[in-house]
């Protein structure tokens, strides 16, 4: 068994964080990704200089499996790579709703799995994961994680009872900000500003406002009502966002997301 970390999905995700783990200084050596369409295998050894091997080749020959597959295909994958797996390798999971729980009790007893919430923006290295611990992980097992997640973003540990909600606010998050891109940038061309300067103004104000809130620390109430002037345009706008009832929508809505990454883990 070597040393060689396996990312099983070559996916977004999967190749996201390939391409993450090489900018950060692994060697393409030390590295598998795993890829059952032969032009896409071709593609990946081509751009990265990885070995692209089976979902078992992979299990037999690296110490670390990182499993990056959709909920409902990661009980064909445990048991296609069961057979393989020794009570020394370590399997990270990045299949949302899935506990590990579920993966120890398809692996041989012992097997080290730590479960991970990943998001979108690891694309761009400014992800967000947060992992997890199972039955027979300790502080090395989360420190590998960590090192290899870091590779595209933040990290940070939080219970396992905790993930369903990581799922919806992290998770999910991308997606309720790009809606809010998407509607203010529609607003923009409704009022009469040309979709590329609309799409400017919003993105440039939303990474803005992200760095603002990061660098500085402060509470972002404190941040808005430094820019809600009594009487001004932002009350205007917050209040009528209150009458909407906006902020009760959006605690439904991540409500939701929460209880849909439970129901996955049910199914």
């Amino acid at each position: 068994m070597s040393a060689k970390v396996a990312v099983l999905g070559a996916g977004v995700m999967g190749e996201t964080l390939l391409s993450g783990l090489i900018r950060a200084g692994r060697r393409p050596e030390e590295l598998l990704i795993t890829e059952r369409r032969e032009e896409r295998a071709t593609e990946l050894r081509e751009r990265y200089g990885v070995d692209v091997v089976s979902n078992l080749d992979a299990a037999k020959q690296a110490e670390t499996l990182v499993l990056v597959v959709k909920p409902q295909d990661m009980p064909d994958l445990l048991a296609e790579i069961a057979p393989a797996i020794q009570p020394s390798q370590t399997v990270i999971s990045l299949a949302a709703g899935i506990s590990t729980k579920f993966v120890e009790s398809r692996l041989p007893e012992g097997v080290a799995v730590v479960r991970v919430m990943p998001n979108t923006p690891a694309l761009v290295d400014e992800g967000m994961a947060a992992i997890s611990r199972g039955a027979h992980c300790d502080e090395s097992h989360l420190e590998l994680a960590e090192s290899l997640l870091a590779a595209t973003g933040r990290v940070v540990r939080v219970p396992e009872k905790q993930q369903d909600a990581v799922t919806a606010i992290s998770g999910s998050g991308p997606a309720y900000i790009f809606f809010v891109v998407e509607s203010m940038i529609e607003a923009g061309v409704h009022m009469g500003l040309p979709r590329a300067t609309a799409t400017d103004l919003v993105v440039q104000t939303v990474v803005g406002s992200a760095k603002l809130l990061r660098e500085t620390g402060e509470h972002p109430t404190v941040l808005r009502e430094r820019v809600t002037s009594p009487g001004g345009t932002t009350a205007a706008a917050v209040r009528e966002l209150e009458d909407h009832k906006v902020r009760a929508a959006f605690l439904s809505a991540i409500e939701a997301a929460r209880n849909r990454s439970r129901d996955l883990a049910a199914e």
